[in-house]
């Protein structure tokens, strides 16, 4: 692409197809957790452990803001329960 004039001359091409997805890079993490597991028998179950490990990771990531909903010195289950709530 670069030799067809496409793209700039200093355009960094990568050589991973997952390196260029970022949607696919975020849900690494999810993918990463629900694999060692041996399936999920409940539609519940799955979708309280995967929006649990969303939260996490969005809290790590600073795209969640526990002030907004007043939790700043909250405890863990607290904070949970709030977000499953909000749902």
């Amino acid at each position: 692409m670069k030799a067809d004039g496409l793209l700039p001359e200093n355009t960094k091409v990568r050589s991973s197809k997952y390196l260029n997805n970022v949607i696919e890079q975020d849900h690494r993490h999810i993918k990463s957790r629900t694999n060692v597991t041996l399936g999920f028998k409940r539609f519940r179950s799955a979708a309280t452990t995967i929006s649990g490990i969303e939260l996490t990771h969005r809290i790590r990531k600073g795209q969640f803001d526990l002030t907004e909903l007043g939790l700043k010195e909250a405890t863990a289950p607290a904070v949970w329960n709030t977000v499953l709530s909000t749902r």
